[in-house]
């Protein structure tokens, strides 16, 4: 029997285990109806929620999205503002249902100063809420950077004092954020962008990516199953040859 509920056209054999997603295009979307930025943003958490139903209903096992990088400091003070209280509205509404669902939520990036107490707050309190759900691992990247995160690795090893004749793969994956969190094997990026802009720059090595020109506001659950069609059109080959 299929593994996973019926989706028209997609493999219920061969769903990726761990998708992640670049959710761009919330400024834009804004723009192209005379609305400000930080309306983006807000329309973004319908979308949020429908593709994460539509990643449960596929049997993804892991889902993770990029909400905030350490580049985005560099915008507007409005929208940065806006950006780093509106998650913890997110939280609030959202997260018993989440749980309800047996959904895991993390959140990968740095916990600094920046970040607001009260924000924290809230996000330790969702991680602890619904540590034990093994239905998914919802992981949101808040104030988090690619490189950051190797730098951070690369900080703790120093500190652990792994010497350099023993640093491999598996020594220096043991230091990222999460390290039994699986490489993705699928990215989405939406609104029409070809860059990856600093995403888990080490656990995508061989992702397969897929880029659309859906604004991430409007994207849905149908869209997410069209990333999965396309990735499933594809063969992975890790650096390696058909034979």
């Amino acid at each position: 029997m299929p593994s996973t509920p019926f989706v028209e056209g997609v493999d219920p054999d061969h769903v990726p285990r761990h998708v992640a997603v670049v959710m761009d295009g919330n400024g834009r979307w804004a723009t192209q109806r005379g609305l400000a930025r930080t309306a983006g943003h807000a329309a973004a958490e319908e979308a949020l929620i429908d593709t994460v139903d539509g990643a449960l209903e596929l049997g993804v096992k892991w889902f993770t999205v990029y909400a905030f990088s350490t580049e985005n400091w560099r915008r507007p003070p409005d929208e940065v503002r806006f950006l780093l209280n509106y998650p913890e509205g997110v939280l609030l509404r959202n997260r018993d249902d989440l749980n309800a669902k047996g959904i895991r939520i993390r959140f990968a990036g740095r916990r600094d100063r920046r970040v607001p107490r009260r924000l924290l707050r809230q996000m330790e309190d969702a991680e602890e809420l619904t540590a034990k759900n093994k239905r998914m691992t919802f992981t949101i990247c808040f104030n988090y950077g690619g490189r950051a995160e190797i730098i951070d690795a690369v900080r703790s090893l120093v500190a652990d004092n792994v010497s350099a004749n023993k640093l491999d793969e598996r020594h220096f994956r043991a230091h990222l954020y999460f390290p039994d969190m699986p490489d993705p094997d699928l990215v989405v990026r939406t609104s029409s962008e070809f860059r990856i802009s600093n995403f888990l720059l080490w656990e995508i090595a061989y992702s397969e990516l897929v880029f659309t020109d859906v604004l991430w506001p409007d994207f849905r659950r149908g869209d997410l199953f069209e990333a999965v069609r396309e990735y499933q059109r594809r063969e992975r080959r890790y650096g390696g040859i058909d034979r």
